[in-house]
């Protein structure tokens, strides 16, 4: 799969926006200011195909972009520290829902700060993921920024606290620096040719 051969295709607001034309879909997910759409941006090599915003929250539909014609890469809204109101919120989350619901999903991405125990937010999206039955990985980003001694102590919190069984992968991975990005695209391209 050519990484370097993606356009955007559509930002769904709602599950009658979701493209009709049914490929693989790679869901990445995350907190709003997670560093989401810059692992994406890693992935495909690009600098800002994927919004990278000053503020958190600037996604705010389920954004699908088209890889090589093979799959989709959607960027779902992001959630936790967004200024929005509580109206935008709930909306959010009840596309997220509809999202879930409408079992699109082929793998999983769902994006934790390495820095940092998981929150409430990630606790629930991992639930949802383990209920919802689609394999997924949990990509700990930022891990640039964090001390060679903090690494194993800190992955090893972020398993126990999203009560990961011992099938879901987490990768270390820094957006900035690259480190982790061939065993992500590695899981993705696996997850595609299933």
């Amino acid at each position: 799969m050519n990484f370097n051969n993606v356009e955007f295709l559509i930002s769904a607001a709602s599950p009658r926006n979701f493209p009709g034309n049914r490929l693989p879909e790679i869901a990445f997910a995350g907190k709003s200011n997670v560093g989401k759409s810059s692992v994406i941006n890693r992935i495909l090599n690009r600098k800002n195909f994927a919004r990278v915003g000053d503020k958190p929250g600037k996604t705010i539909h389920v954004n699908y972009f088209t890889v090589d014609k093979t799959c989709y890469f959607v960027d779902l809204p992001g959630y936790g520290f967004a200024k929005v109101s509580q109206i935008e919120k709930e909306r959010w989350g009840k596309l997220m829902e509809d999202y879930f619901a409408a079992g699109r999903i082929t793998l999983g991405v769902l994006i934790v700060d390495y820095r940092h125990a998981p929150t409430n937010n990630d606790i629930t999206m991992a639930r949802w993921f383990m209920d919802s039955g689609c394999p997924f990985v949990v990509v700990a980003n930022k891990m640039d920024k964090l001390k060679k001694s903090e690494l194993e102590p800190n992955l090893v919190t972020i398993r126990e606290d999203l009560e990961l069984p011992e099938s879901t992968p987490v990768i270390p991975f820094s957006a900035e620096k690259g480190n982790g990005k061939d065993e992500l695209v590695r899981l993705i391209l696996n997850a595609v040719k299933l």
